[in-house]
């Protein structure tokens, strides 16, 4: 389960905790010892605390010791790369060992047979989806100028061949050092055929070579 904002996490953390539990917020009723049920199979439901780029965002999730996932839509991955400093610095500050804790990158992308087919297949719902956040968020109209560029090895999107994917995810893990990496492929009308053939590929061609990499740049266990 993930949160994005402080109130939020408090509640998610107190029914994570408790059986019982008992809220006062701006947008619903208050809630007064009302027991949460069923409970989680695991001992604790697990929480990830999700930010799109707010360093604040960043500690507050080191702080409370919970695993951090990063949302990229738009400019160089890279440069988001101090927000994982900054979360595992805030959460050693708070006496909780980084190591323990999971971080994730979530993009968008899609995976075709070829790379051209891959960007036609995503560019014009990718284009909606964004142009509305953008009218929503006072970004300009997208193009795909835009978007072409955004694919490449240095932008954020993950979209092409599974050999350019898989590379471009590797890529990015040797700077992030993430434990996930999540694809957003359904962005807006995507026709669902396409969608299942981009997930077989993703998980067939895309996945193994992934594994494959990450596992050889893991440190070695301590005998």
């Amino acid at each position: 389960m993930t949160s994005s904002s402080p109130r939020s996490s408090i509640f998610l953390l107190a029914i994570r905790d408790q059986v019982k539990v008992t809220w006062q917020g701006k947008l619903r009723a208050p809630i007064n010892g009302r027991g949460v049920y069923p409970r989680p199979f695991r001992d604790k439901l697990p929480i990830w605390i999700a930010i799109g780029g707010t360093p604040q965002s960043a500690a507050r999730a080191g702080a409370l010791g919970l695993p951090l996932a990063l949302a990229i839509i738009g400019g160089e991955p890279a440069r988001f790369a101090p927000l994982f400093e900054i979360y595992r610095e805030a959460a050693r500050r708070a006496g909780n060992d980084p190591a323990s804790l999971a971080t994730s990158l979530n993009v968008h992308g899609f995976v075709g047979e070829t790379t051209e087919k891959a960007a036609d297949d995503f560019y014009a719902p990718q284009a909606e989806v964004m142009n509305r956040i953008g009218r929503e968020r006072g970004w300009g109209p997208t193009s795909r100028a835009h978007f072409d560029q955004a694919r490449g090895p240095n932008g954020a999107l993950f979209v092409g061949n599974p050999e350019q994917v898989a590379e471009k995810i590797v890529a990015q893990h040797k700077i992030f050092g993430n434990d996930r990496f999540l694809l957003q492929m359904a962005i807006g009308t995507m026709p669902h055929a396409k969608i299942m053939k981009a997930i077989e590929l993703y998980g067939t061609k895309v996945a193994p070579v992934v594994r494959k990499e990450t596992a050889k740049a893991a440190p070695a266990p301590v005998a």
